[in-house]
């Protein structure tokens, strides 16, 4: 992990500013968000789109992207149930987000766990995704183009072990790398940057992690041209969330329900006095 003096606080108003402006204008421009998603995750991720104020449509159809596409603000693709049909209605939606200069973002779940979902995650980089959101243990599969020991979607390494590996896929994808964990962090390949808010707990909710790069598709729709801040701030708001719901809570099934209520009911003060981002170097 990263020490104290390899990290540094940035101006807190700034990250709070931006982390707020960033909720308060999705709540106000409800942008579309297209996800094609995998089946354990669609309930959260379009409960926690819509407590954000953005609107999911879980459309995967591949007869359905030439006509519903051209509509969104950007697309979100999660492997996690990968089948071979689902990849062209994939395949197709990136290549036609990037025609009509739309962000979209790719989950690569579980994609250390077969050679079938490594190879279809290798060629939907290709298609230039603007995020690339993972656990430490999918980036670094990611990275090395290789299947190896896997715990399904679960990860086997902090989100710190895959840093360097994190920004050296940025740099050769041209993708915003998100590396999920107790830390969560986000690269470009030169700006590291980790955000601090979150609890252990949600880490036994499923699809959690599905439902932050839901929400950084939504953050990304409205400001494309800042991805990188938007990623930030988008895993601090959802972590800040849970840490709101975690008071809550009595357990994950309890702690599920009172995130989505919390990222719902997060106002301006909280965000501002408890958003923690710091720069790593």
């Amino acid at each position: 992990m990263a020490t104290a003096n390899q990290e540094h606080q940035e101006n807190d108003d700034v990250w709070g500013s931006k982390s707020w402006k960033f909720l308060s204008s999705v709540r106000q421009q409800s942008p579309l968000i297209q996800c094609i998603t995998n089946l354990v995750s669609m309930d959260l991720m379009a409960n926690i789109l819509l407590a954000a104020g953005a609107s999911p449509a879980m459309v995967h159809s591949v007869l359905e992207i030439p006509d519903f596409t051209p509509h969104i603000q950007s697309l979100l693709i999660n492997v996690g149930t990968l089948t071979p049909d689902w990849l062209p209605s994939m395949k197709a939606a990136a290549n036609l987000a990037n025609e009509l200069g739309k962000p979209w973002v790719l989950d690569p779940a579980a994609v250390g766990a077969s050679s079938f979902r490594l190879k279809a995650c290798l060629e939907l980089i290709e298609l230039k995704p603007t995020v690339i959101r993972g656990n430490g243990s999918e980036i670094i599969a990611l990275s090395m183009a290789s299947i190896g020991s896997t715990k399904g979607a679960d990860s086997l390494h902090e989100s710190s072990d895959a840093l360097e590996v994190a920004k050296s896929l940025a740099k050769s994808s041209g993708s915003i790398v998100a590396i999920s964990g107790s830390v969560d962090y986000v690269t470009d390949g030169q700006r590291v940057v980790g955000a601090h808010n979150g609890v252990q707990l949600m880490q036994k909710i499923t699809a959690s992690g599905c439902a932050v790069t839901a929400l950084i598709a939504a953050f990304v729709a409205i400001d494309p041209k800042n991805a990188f801040e938007a990623t930030v701030c988008a895993f601090s708001v959802f972590g800040l969330a849970g840490e709101v719901g975690m008071d809550l809570a009595k357990g994950p099934g309890s702690l599920r329900m009172h995130l989505i209520d919390s990222l719902y009911g997060l106002d301006q003060d909280i965000v501002l006095n408890r958003v923690n981002i710091k720069r790593f170097s």
